[in-house]
């Protein structure tokens, strides 16, 4: 029964992918932005982390299609005379590479602590959930505040600039966990009394056993559907703390420091500094959401009428 329904939901996913022309379009545009931050190494005109290829006399030049511009730099340069094109395709993995890793985090935290609370219930449960609420109560700014400023002021700015990926996975790691916990915690509770959950108690199955190995696959459709509008809020985390100072370093571009960097030139005639990045993060930022409305229609039983 349940591999003939794995079956049954795979072809509806698939059928009801092929029907929608929004979920195609945003689908391969969001492959090819994956492919191009993943192969960056690879595609980019120029490496940003080579200092032979940084060039201060050639900051600030416009695209090459604009007066002054230069055919080596198709999207000009930025203020430290990097290519803007290999330095936005490498801010792109970046970004991508810090959305992913928090989302890991926090799926992994919040399914554990949801599950938990929903399959034990009592004591453990209310303890669970006034964590989560606790959580929810510090925005993710002033913990990556608090996290960055002690961090620099212990280890100093060089050691922050090394270990700012990590550092940045973990603030928006932990502060977006009660997302999951809470949806998780709901789908057990309704999991939990079903006739498969009681049978394999009658058989003489521990708990631990029934909730990970039979309770936790029939919760993972929200999860799923969750980690896709995630990983865009997580994206949209990491050029907000960017902005602020509070991301990655110049030194390690993503599209969000970027875009900082470039900010305060936007006026005196440098736009496209920040312009193409901004564009890139808001697509990027566009498509994974499409593909999470689309993914949540699909998945929610309320709306099939098959």
């Amino acid at each position: 029964m349940n591999r003939t329904w794995k079956r049954f939901t795979s072809s509806y996913l698939l059928f009801s992918f092929k029907q929608d022309s929004t979920a195609i379009f945003s689908f391969v545009v969001l492959l090819t932005l994956l492919i191009t931050g993943l192969t960056a190494p690879l595609i980019s005109p120029y490496n940003p982390y080579d200092p032979a290829n940084i060039d201060i006399m050639n900051s600030e030049l416009p695209p090459s299609w604009m007066e002054d511009g230069e055919a080596a730099f198709l999207l000009g340069t930025d203020i430290q005379g990097r290519d803007l094109l290999s330095t936005m395709i490498y801010g792109l993995r970046l970004s991508i590479l810090i959305g992913c890793g928090a989302v890991l985090l926090q799926g992994i935290l919040g399914v554990v602590v949801g599950l938990l609370a929903g399959y034990l219930g009592g004591k453990i449960d209310a303890v669970l959930m006034r964590i989560a609420d606790i959580q929810l109560s510090f925005p993710y700014l002033m913990v990556a505040i608090f996290i960055s400023a002690i961090f620099q002021v212990a280890f100093g700015i060089g050691r922050y600039e090394d270990l700012a990926v990590p550092l940045l996975i973990a603030i928006i790691g932990l502060a977006e966990w009660p997302v999951y916990a809470r949806t998780v915690r709901a789908s057990v509770m309704g999991e939990k009394n079903k006739e498969y959950v009681e049978a394999a108690r009658v058989i003489g199955l521990n708990r631990w056993r029934i909730m990970f190995r039979h309770v936790l696959p029939n919760t993972m459709t929200s999860v799923l559907v969750i980690s896709t509008i995630q990983v865009a809020n997580a994206v949209m985390s990491e050029a907000a703390l960017s902005f602020l100072g509070l991301g990655m370093p110049v030194t390690k571009p993503s599209l969000g420091s970027l875009i900082r960097s470039g900010f305060e030139y936007i006026f005196s005639g440098s736009w496209w500094i920040t312009l193409f990045p901004g564009v890139f993060l808001v697509l990027l930022v566009l498509v994974i959401n499409l593909l999470g409305d689309w993914l949540r229609d699909v998945l929610n039983p309320k709306l099939y009428k098959g």
